[in-house]
């Protein structure tokens, strides 16, 4: 085998390795940002080898133009991924900060305690929708509801957080949700304290989004309207004596939590 059969099954072996862990890594790209993280030092390494394969042997960079761009391309997504992983990052060492968590836990519920308050009496679990127009969050809401007493058994106490006013939640609710607490945050203060920001454009209209769109508003008979910030991300988060113990952070506003799984700490979102 000569020198460039030797490096043109390099890069086929190589290609086949990356597209296995990207598939697995897809799955839940920020989480598995390790595994994009070695893709893209696999890229920047075979790059490198063309760059020298040029200046050494010009001859044998031809049949490697195919690969060389295609490396350089998936740069581009393994770059987006990262970068969000590091923004997320940022995110949770925002949420660990005890002042800024101290500062959202004196919010006041419609109970008339503050979200602290609540926490110390038990579990809490703390839901932000989005605007009351969004398909997902009526699923979610509807979610909720079928499964509330399982969440309550344990002890665990609901609260919504929402942007609109709780006069307008209260007429969106199921019966089974009218008296949980709530808490209105038009300006999203405590949005950002548990770090929930806007999300981008990909988060909230990538296909992904769109075929679940169709199937909860439509499919579903969900419905839609649009109000509020139709950017801002949702989260589910556990606080119990006012401390965040789990968590479930959308990476798209059509990702669906398991509140049964969240309340009662099953291993998938330990740490999360």
């Amino acid at each position: 085998m000569g020198a460039a059969d030797f490096w043109r099954a390099h890069a086929i072996g190589t290609s086949f390795g990356l597209g296995v862990g990207l598939i697995l890594a897809s799955l839940n790209p920020l989480r598995q940002w390790a595994a994009v993280a070695a893709a893209a030092g696999v890229c920047v390494m075979m790059l490198a080898i063309s760059a020298v394969t040029a200046l050494r042997q010009p001859d044998l960079l031809l049949p490697w133009w195919h690969l060389t761009f295609g490396y350089a391309v998936w740069l581009v997504p393994f770059s987006m991924v990262l970068n969000a992983a590091w923004e997320d990052f940022l995110g949770r060492q925002r949420v660990a900060c005890p002042e800024i968590q101290r500062i959202a836990m004196r919010a006041r519920t419609s109970l008339g305690v503050s979200v602290d308050e609540l926490s110390r009496l038990s579990p809490v679990m703390v839901i932000f929708l989005r605007h009351m127009g969004c398909p997902f969050c009526r699923e979610a809401l509807a979610d909720l509801a079928a499964v509330r007493s399982e969440i309550e058994r344990d002890g665990t106490r609901i609260l919504l957080v929402h942007l609109t006013s709780d006069e307008e939640v209260v007429d969106r609710l199921a019966p089974g949700l009218v008296d949980v607490a709530r808490l209105a945050d038009p300006n999203q203060v405590v949005y950002r304290a548990f770090g929930l920001g806007r999300g981008r454009l990909l988060d909230v209209f990538g296909p992904l989004v769109w075929l679940r769109f169709i199937h909860v508003a439509i499919w579903r008979r969900r419905g839609f309207g649009l109000q509020d910030d139709i950017f801002q991300m949702p989260g589910v988060f556990m606080v119990y004596h006012g401390e965040v113990i789990r968590s479930f952070r959308h990476q798209k506003i059509s990702d669906r939590p398991d509140y049964r799984a969240l309340a009662s700490g099953q291993p998938e979102f330990q740490g999360s």
